[in-house]
């Protein structure tokens, strides 16, 4: 594994953490290369919203189907941001979600994580992008853990959007996937019961533990677990895996137990740090290094 900028050359000889930017490092991956890009964006929490308009008109091959068998389709016409600092976040989003297309192999899947706050934006953006036809699954990630307020219900979930390349073309191996017990046991045969089932698109899992191996202290940290179950189902043994929004590395520590190559990219010298510390890498790129020891300095 080797450390570099966003800003070189970019070559898929080696595992790959790459400092900077990610649409700058984006652009200078090679088309077509990754079976799996999984893209766990910033949230956008906690901050007031976009209102998006939609557009509706009349098209003979729309995905949609109104009054009188009439097809139509939808498109964002546009995005006002109020009090925001986010504002831009769709616009942030685009032209990165349409890099990852492009990088895609041709039976390559893309997993989007984001929270019920933005899924429903991003689900019409990831269907302008991709087309409609491409999306796979909403997978539902289900946790139980932290505050619950009394006014409303918890919001204990996040949302993984699938989107995939070739729509009817793209790789999953269910077999490849970890099994999990039954809720009810005792409804299903000894045999069964014993082998555990295939997960379905709804995922209930822990976060990572505050006293687990896996934790590093990087606060918006994935568990493995999750990334496993993605990894395994859509990406061949020795393909590429690539995280644009690496955080603390959970893709690459994945990738090495499953056997997949990886790149990671970040533009946080802090999280270049966690992911160099997590897979056994000393020391970060020159320019980095230097970045990082000049924000430490400052604060």
């Amino acid at each position: 594994m080797r450390t570099c900028i966003a800003t070189e050359k970019l070559t898929l000889d080696d595992d790959l953490v790459i400092a900077g930017d990610n649409a700058v490092a984006l652009a200078r991956l090679p088309e077509a290369s990754f079976d799996l890009i999984y893209m766990d964006p910033p949230f956008n929490t906690g901050r007031a919203q976009l209102r998006r308009t939609l557009a509706v008109s009349a098209d003979p091959d729309g995905a949609h189907v109104g009054f009188g068998g009439r097809r139509y389709r939808t498109s964002l016409l546009s995005k006002l941001a109020y009090d925001d600092e986010f504002g831009d976040y769709l616009a942030f989003l685009e032209p990165r979600l349409r890099r990852a297309r492009d990088l895609l192999a041709a039976d390559g899947t893309l997993y989007f994580h984001i929270d019920y706050r933005e899924a429903h934006y991003c689900k019409l953006l990831l269907d302008e992008v991709f087309g409609r036809e491409a999306f796979l699954n909403e997978l539902i990630w289900s946790y139980d853990y932290g505050a619950k307020p009394r006014r409303r219900w918890p919001a204990k979930h996040d949302t993984i959007l699938v989107y995939v390349r070739t729509p009817g073309g793209h790789h999953f191996d269910c077999e490849a996937v970890e099994r999990e017990p039954y809720m009810a046991p005792g409804l299903v045969s000894a045999e069964k019961a014993a082998r555990g089932k295939r997960p379905t698109d709804v995922w209930f899992h822990t976060i990572v533990p505050t006293n687990g191996r896996e934790k590093t202290g990087y606060p918006t940290q994935k568990p493995e677990g999750v990334l496993r179950r993605i990894v395994a189902a859509s990406s061949h043994p020795g393909g590429w895996c690539l995280d644009p929004f690496a955080g603390s590395g959970t893709l690459g520590a994945v990738c090495r137990q499953l056997g997949r190559r990886f790149v990671l990219i970040d533009h946080n010298p802090e999280a270049i740090a966690v992911i160099c510390a997590r897979l056994g890498v000393t020391r970060l790129p020159g320019r980095e290094a230097r970045t990082a020891r000049a924000r430490a300095a400052r604060a």
